[in-house]
């Protein structure tokens, strides 16, 4: 019987497989690994101890409201981030602007990281799986100076590693570092991430659509004539489709992604350009779906190659299965 082999084994195994893998990066990833810990612990005390429940009264720069295990959460991982002095900045979704480390070694540092530290934060006073997603660069700007907002506004091709932390019936993280997906699951009873999911593929196509259908009036009407088909009798395509949303992006992907099925999150009349942020939620989520066999766009391009213009962009969202992405452009592409 082969040994399991841990996440911290295999980010060194790994290494020599990628020119730009190295020492500090990493370091960089057991900053992630441990932080992932001990949010995880702070996470599963939610209904025991009142002090990380509910809200704290203020909301984040895109206007929603602020959990407690929001800012906790944005806290850990910056400061396990800022200790390793490998990450010269970082973004969050719950800052205003980026943050530049200031120590002579993090200014040194080669890479920058953007991070929702705590995506469906608002599912856990319900005991609802939520997640971490973050994306890793090599930074522009000169090494020995400080973090520019140009390292942050990258297209999503210039990622060198992506990935999430899924807090749910167990604790997985799942990211690539290049070629491939690897999905690490989380022993409580030894602390640590072991390889689960080597080499993880999402299925060309699937019975699963994801999506918040209490837009559905405001959705544009190609949107709409693509829910009314996925929910038409017809045996030969495997139609109705399943509906299944959970709200918590992290949740909803991860299980497309091991079932197959297609996530869309499309802009509408009031917010024709989505909710979700193209920097911290598409673009890592994007990277990891096509190194598993999947494909992400916004229904006129690849999510990839778009040229971010601000840290808080957002974007619509179209992503899962080859096939089921292709089959839903089908309709929201014609003219």
């Amino acid at each position: 019987m082969n040994r399991i082999i841990t996440l911290g084994e295999h980010i060194i195994q790994t290494q020599t497989e990628h020119k730009y893998a190295t020492g500090e990066l990493s370091a960089l990833l057991s900053a992630l690994r441990l932080s992932a810990k001990v949010v995880n612990a702070e996470i599963n005390k939610a209904g025991l101890v009142e002090d990380i429940m509910g809200s704290v009264g203020s909301q984040n720069v895109q206007g929603e409201d602020q959990q407690k295990l929001d800012i906790y959460a944005h806290r850990i991982f910056i400061e396990a981030l800022e200790m390793r002095e490998v990450v010269c900045g970082v973004a969050s979704e719950e800052e205003d602007s980026f943050i530049a480390f200031d120590s002579e070694k993090s200014k040194n540092g080669k890479y920058v990281v953007l991070i929702d530290p705590l995506d469906g934060s608002s599912n856990i006073d319900v005991n609802v799986s939520v997640g971490t997603i973050f994306s890793i660069y090599h930074r522009k700007s000169p090494q020995g100076t400080s973090a520019t907002l140009e390292d942050f506004l990258r297209p999503g091709t210039s990622q060198i590693a992506a990935g999430y932390v899924l807090y749910g019936s167990s604790t997985m993280m799942v990211m690539t570092t290049g070629e491939y997906v690897n999905g690490y699951t989380y022993d409580p009873s030894t602390g640590v991430f072991f390889l689960s999911h080597p080499r993880f593929q999402i299925p060309k196509t699937g019975k699963i659509y994801s999506i918040n259908e209490g837009n559905y009036p405001f959705f544009d009407k190609k949107v709409r004539d693509y829910i009314k088909y996925v929910k038409e009798d017809d045996q030969s395509t495997g139609r109705p489709y399943s509906s299944r949303y959970i709200g918590s992006l992290v949740a909803d992907f991860h299980r497309n992604m091991i079932k197959g099925g297609i996530y869309l999150y499309p802009g509408t009349t009031f917010r024709p350009e989505g909710k979700l942020r193209l920097l911290y939620e598409c673009n890592p989520m994007a990277l990891l779906i096509e190194k598993a066999g999947g494909k992400a766009t916004d229904a006129h391009q690849r999510i990839l190659e778009i040229q971010p213009r601000q840290l808080h962009q957002r974007c619509p969202l179209f992503i899962g299965s080859a096939d089921m992405i292709d089959e839903a452009m089908g309709f929201i592409k014609t003219p």
